[in-house]
């Protein structure tokens, strides 16, 4: 068999992923916890509450049952809340936003909103039967202090430690980020409304 032939470069490679996964199954013998994740994603570019989503049908593929608060979207139906609601026995959706922040242009109606999401997100952190909440854009809330960053912390802390609880939103807190088990900033290198491209169905909503 010489270097140049086909059957040459299979064979390295084949003895290459051996070794590769020799590699991995012992990193993977080591990974023995199991437990509630506290997952943020945060960050500049598009995908973050899209992301949450993706993560919420994996776990409704399993029969886990979620709930989902969103605490700034309600103004607008999404493709995502038409078609959980197909599944109410696993999947408890409530939108209590009115948009953001300057859609709305009334503070005090926006700490209302984000008040009454927030008792609801507590009930379902505590709710034994629910493996898995989404506060889908708590960041936001939080960035404008419409809660007090504290109570939000003592109770992520204090959640059952089987619970799955995800953070979505721009402009994670360090102190949200800093309890996290895991953390992704989606970055924006390019996005169709610089381009004069409107919010479609399917894509942002």
């Amino acid at each position: 068999m010489t270097e140049d032939s086909p059957d040459y470069d299979n064979s390295r490679h084949h003895d290459k992923m051996v070794k590769k996964k020799a590699v991995r199954d012992k990193i993977m013998a080591g990974k023995t916890i199991e437990k509630g994740l506290m997952i943020v994603h945060t960050g500049k570019g598009k995908g973050k509450s899209t992301a949450a989503f993706g993560m919420v049908f994996r776990a409704l593929g399993h029969g886990m049952k979620i709930a989902v608060i969103q605490f700034v979207k309600g103004a607008r139906l999404t493709g995502e809340r038409v078609l959980l609601e197909k599944f109410s026995d696993l999947v408890t959706i409530k939108a209590m936003g009115e948009g953001f922040t300057w859609e709305t242009q009334d503070r005090e109606r926006d700490i209302s909103h984000a008040r009454a999401a927030w008792e609801e997100a507590k009930r379902f952190i505590a709710d034994p039967t629910i493996s898995m909440v989404l506060l889908d854009e708590l960041n936001i809330v939080l960035r404008y202090d419409y809660l007090p960053l504290s109570e939000v912390i003592e109770v992520l802390r204090a959640k059952p430690t089987d619970k799955h609880v995800i953070v979505t939103g721009r402009n994670a807190r360090e102190e949200i980020i800093e309890i996290a088990d895991l953390v992704t900033e989606m970055e924006q290198v390019k996005h169709p409304f610089r381009s004069g491209v409107k919010a479609q169905a399917g894509i942002e909503f």
